[in-house]
């Protein structure tokens, strides 16, 4: 599954690669794969010139990928941790949806991982309309009314959605199997922005130095401290179930 021991320039250029994967992930973009490549997930083969050549595994790698950011909203932490583990020949464990399962006997990882800095690393997002909104998220149009109203999606001020509101309402939909509905959500919506504007206050100051490197080293504070703020919420969500349940 790795570049070791490929032929430099036999295989699929990046252009083909996301072709191949768009019917099923429209929102997959070039600077996505780049990025999954960046943090380690996939390691394509080079040719002499520098061009990235991908394998059918690479594919497989990637769809893996996506489907378990998209469908089961791992962070990629723990996908490549089952990734590593798979690589390793380590035994089967939890193994998530069938649909999702690690390509070629790739191997699934208990979930129980924290968010890290690089969750958080900024990256592209396709303007969406709300009949494209509608459709990904799989929602109707009096379900988005109700995210709006709540604040749980909030279209930009063009009108226009993102592929990040696409995720939140799939999981909102996800959740109402549980009973939930976005009138419940309000909270979440109120903690995050909570949570931001704290992060805002402490990071504020640095991005208005003058220094050269200031604005980077604001960016990576504030990626930090926004994954120990959810590591933090997890972690004492997970305390509090640790109490309902007795354990």
């Amino acid at each position: 599954m790795t570049a070791a021991g490929r032929p430099a320039g036999e295989g699929l250029s990046i252009g083909v690669v996301l072709s191949r994967l768009r019917s099923e992930f429209p929102d997959v973009t070039i600077s996505k794969i780049r990025f999954l490549e960046s943090e380690g997930l996939i390691q394509p083969a080079r040719t002499a010139s520098g061009y990235r050549q991908f394998t059918p595994a690479d594919v497989a790698r990637l769809r893996f990928v996506l489907a378990a950011q998209r469908d089961h909203y791992l962070p990629l932490k723990v996908i490549k941790e089952q990734l590593d583990a798979a690589d390793r020949g380590e035994p089967d464990q939890q193994s998530p949806d069938p649909a999702t399962r690690p390509p070629r006997g790739l191997m699934s990882v208990p979930a129980n991982g924290l968010p890290s800095a690089a969750e958080f690393a900024e990256e592209p997002l396709r303007r969406l309309t709300k009949e494209e909104l509608l459709e990904q998220a799989g929602i109707d149009a009096a379900t988005l009314g109700e995210l709006e109203q709540y604040g749980l999606v909030r279209p930009g001020a063009a009108g226009f959605y993102d592929t990040e509101s696409a995720m939140v309402a799939r999981m909102v939909r996800t959740m109402a199997g549980y009973g939930i509905e976005p009138r419940h959500l309000r909270a979440f919506r109120a903690s995050a922005d909570r949570e931001v504007g704290l992060l805002e206050q402490i990071v504020a100051p640095m991005y208005r130095q003058h220094a050269e490197d200031a604005r980077g080293r604001a960016d990576e504070a504030i990626r930090e401290l926004a994954a120990l703020s959810v590591g933090l919420h997890t972690l004492l969500v997970k305390a509090g179930l640790r109490q309902i349940s007795g354990r």
